[in-house]
């Protein structure tokens, strides 16, 4: 099994910034890409970012290009996302997922190939 804790949500002002993090711990050997998804009240989960097992590729939704960041730290299991330019319509819960799928080259973008997810953290962006 994998365990996954994000840390790093709050509040902030629309143009505002945050660092979301997410520690993988348990049996990390057993997946590649890392990814982040958030869902707002009455909407679903919808992706944001991913990174592959190697750290040497990136994924991101539009709406994020350009203003989210996703990177790894040095021990690999950790994964963070750096949000510049918030917005309101960022508000969300945002949950880090680790996969299986694939190779350490690899980068999931659907849901469906995530097995493993965090608690979430809630992202609260004010006018």
């Amino acid at each position: 099994q994998v365990q996954l804790v994000e840390s790093g949500g709050g509040l902030v002002q629309a143009g505002g910034s945050l660092r979301l993090s997410c520690a993988a711990s348990g049996r990390t050997s057993s997946t590649y890409g890392m990814g982040w998804f958030r869902q707002a009240p009455g909407k679903e989960r919808e992706f944001v970012a991913a990174i592959s097992g190697s750290g040497g590729s990136t994924d991101y939704a539009d709406s994020v290009k350009g203003r989210f960041t996703i990177s790894r730290g040095d021990a690999k299991n950790t994964v963070y996302l750096q949000m510049n330019s918030l917005k309101p319509e960022d508000t969300a819960v945002y949950y880090c997922a680790a996969s299986s799928y694939g190779n350490r080259w690899y980068v999931p973008r659907g849901h469906k190939e995530y097995g493993y997810w965090g608690q979430g953290t809630q992202v609260t962006v004010s006018p």
